[in-house]
């Protein structure tokens, strides 16, 4: 098998959750750092050789050019034959949070941590909205998984490393994760998982402050 190349940075979640998928399966796998903040994904040459919407993460595998984490786990999930769902029913209910995540976890949370934790410089009504959001997302994970270890049951699924890409990350998000005692016991459980490692053990960091 052909060693992946992973186009990413590390205060990306989204290049996490695909570097977690990677790292999980024991899959022969390299970071190749992309300079974000200097701007290198809104370049030219970047959206013409390796992404047109501009973003990381980017995989490169078996002769593809693979974006979007959630089409990326998805693919991976196919490709290994693991996280991906034991039956038709669990692979649909992978898709139904990973499409959660994009729409309304990972969006309005990630969007807060930028603002609040790196950018420093955010409007007060943007935050509140944003917190606002987040938090009714958070809330309805926390509730799900009071009955349940991981998303789908007993056993992890790229649906969990899908809404956990953003939660092993220190910068101030103005939300107490402690209010939220199901989510935070399953990031736990995903961190215990063999083979775990924080993101910057797997991606270059892209600011020299961490």
């Amino acid at each position: 098998m052909s060693e992946y190349r992973l186009y990413c940075v590390g205060e990306s979640g989204n290049c996490y959750k695909v570097a977690l998928m990677l790292e999980l399966c024991q899959l022969p796998w390299k970071p190749v750092f992309v300079d974000y903040f200097g701007g290198e994904t809104r370049g030219e040459a970047f959206r013409d050789s390796l992404n047109e919407l501009g973003e990381v993460p980017m995989l490169e595998a078996e002769g593809l050019q693979l974006t979007q984490s959630g089409a990326i786990l998805t693919w991976l999930a196919e490709r290994t034959g693991k996280f991906g769902g034991r039956n038709e029913a669990e692979r649909i209910e992978v898709l139904r949070w990973i499409l959660f995540d994009n729409h309304k976890f990972t969006s309005y949370y990630a969007t807060l941590r930028w603002l609040v934790g790196i950018e420093k410089k955010a409007d007060p009504a943007v935050v509140q909205f944003l917190r606002g959001r987040a938090v009714g997302a958070f809330k309805i994970v926390d509730k799900h998984l009071s009955t349940r270890k991981f998303l789908l049951g007993d056993e992890p699924t790229i649906a969990d490393f899908s809404l956990v890409g953003y939660h092993y990350f220190d910068e101030e998000t103005s939300i107490d994760r402690n209010e939220f005692p199901n989510l935070l016991a399953w990031t736990q459980r995903i961190r215990a998982l063999p083979g775990w490692k924080h993101p910057y053990e797997l991606m270059p960091k892209g600011r020299a402050e961490h």
